[in-house]
């Protein structure tokens, strides 16, 4: 067997390497690196770490937690197009759903979205294209096993000298079977989202994501959250680091939802 082994030398420099920032980073001011990552098919290789802690979920009005790890990609396809991978992988833990039951941890539906967007756009920007889920769960508690599929469209104001970034992020998923763990769904998603950016990378910021479950019953169907927060751009070395805090109230929420959720993410930034 091969011992393979890294000198102090070799990591030293991809510490360097992944700390290092290009050119044009370093030419971008803090506030336009926030409304850089505010924009949801900018060109910008990122990795997002976003966690959801969701209050007085289930019968038993216990704890949930999402962590969602959202690596985003871009690919140029033409001078004129890109093509915006965004990848969201749910570690999940959730709580005891009825006296006597063990918390579950693991990993949920892994969802895939790839929008096509103009490689330069105006003031407003667009991104359309698939979305997919994927039946990645590691328990029955954590997801389904169909595989579902629908569209997805992103659309949002984005202007040099304005310190508004607005848009909205719509999708929804159609179960492609219905005799798998879970059967079969049909589930939208609304995210409004709203950006004032001051100077220094410090912004406030309102993202709730509204969801129906189209299967439920009408009163058991929406989940409609209120709320905002705050962020702020740091480096860590030349690394742009974009960090966010917010929190949520559900005006609208099934019996057995969760009545607030507090978020926090943290960002990591490789602008191209």
């Amino acid at each position: 067997m091969i011992k393979r082994t890294t000198t102090p030398g070799r990591a030293a420099t991809a510490l360097a390497a992944l700390l290092a920032a290009s050119p044009a980073i370093a030419e971008m001011s803090a506030e336009e690196l926030a409304k850089l990552a505010q924009n949801s098919v900018g060109n910008l290789v990122s990795v997002p770490f976003q966690n959801n802690t969701n209050l007085n979920f289930g019968p038993e009005k216990k704890t949930q937690n999402v962590l969602n790890i959202q690596p985003v990609i871009p690919i140029s396809v033409s001078d004129d197009w890109n093509v915006i991978t965004r990848t969201i992988v749910p570690v999940i833990s959730m709580p005891s759903l009825y006296p006597g039951d063990d918390r579950t941890n693991g990993v949920g539906d892994t969802v895939l979205t790839a929008f096509l967007s103009p490689a330069k756009p105006g003031h407003f920007i667009w991104g359309a294209g698939p979305v997919v889920q994927i039946p990645t769960n590691s328990n029955s508690e954590l997801g389904n096993r169909n595989w579902g599929l629908g569209p997805s469209v992103v659309a949002l104001h984005l202007e040099k000298g304005d310190p508004w970034v607005y848009g909205v992020l719509v999708n929804n998923i159609w179960s492609l079977s219905s005799n798998k763990q879970g059967g079969a769904y049909n589930n939208g998603l609304i995210q409004p989202f709203v950006n004032y950016n001051f100077d220094g990378g410090f912004y406030l910021t309102s993202a709730p994501i509204i969801t129906a479950d189209w299967k439920a019953e009408s009163s058991q169907r929406w989940v409609v959250p209120v709320g905002g927060g705050v962020g702020k751009i740091f480096h860590l070395g030349r690394l742009p680091v974009n960090t966010q805090l917010s929190a949520y109230y559900n005006v609208v929420t099934p019996d057995n939802g969760a009545n607030w959720q507090i978020r926090a993410q943290v960002q990591f930034m490789f602008p191209k």
